[in-house]
């Protein structure tokens, strides 16, 4: 049975609710996979790699005056708790929330990008990129889904 992990960052519940979109979207159209989903703050290093697929989903945060960073609990886990895992060649795929208002609006892209190459990741579809409130782009996210099931057919 194949397997999908998806680990998010969610303060405001803006990447709840797309991760719950995801979730729901794959539990009507893809019976046969086993989806888990677990918060940023509970997740360890091997949580990144015990599935056929890896999903990471964050808003785009500030810290300290700066903006265009992951949400805190993403940041913990890929800058500290994850900074030596080896993803092996994983395939993984991105979920990356931001606001127009802010000058680095869907940054933590280029933040999982980056995490992604300098610990073997391989990127497996474009990223998911939602901008501004995500209810009302639930069928974005259902489109998104879709493709990131290629993932699962060029990873074998």
């Amino acid at each position: 049975m194949p397997s999908l992990h998806i680990i998010y960052a969610s303060t405001s519940g803006n990447t709840q609710h797309v991760v719950d979109t995801l979730i729901e979207h794959l539990a009507q159209s893809h019976k046969e996979m086993e989806v888990t989903a677990q918060r940023a703050e509970e997740a360890q290093p091997e949580d990144l790699t015990k599935s056929d697929v890896l999903v990471l989903a964050s808003g785009t945060w500030n810290y300290d005056g700066v903006e265009g960073y992951l949400n805190m609990h993403m940041r913990e886990l890929l800058e500290k708790r994850a900074k030596d895992t080896d993803l092996a060649g994983c395939p993984i795929a991105f979920i990356s929330l931001g606001d127009d208002r802010y000058y680095y609006t869907g940054r933590a892209t280029e933040r999982f990008m980056q995490f992604a190459m300098e610990h073997n990741g391989k990127s497996c579809c474009m990223p998911l990129i939602i901008i501004n409130d995500p209810y009302g782009q639930e069928e974005k996210v259902t489109t998104w889904c879709d493709k990131l099931m290629e993932c699962f057919t060029s990873s074998e």
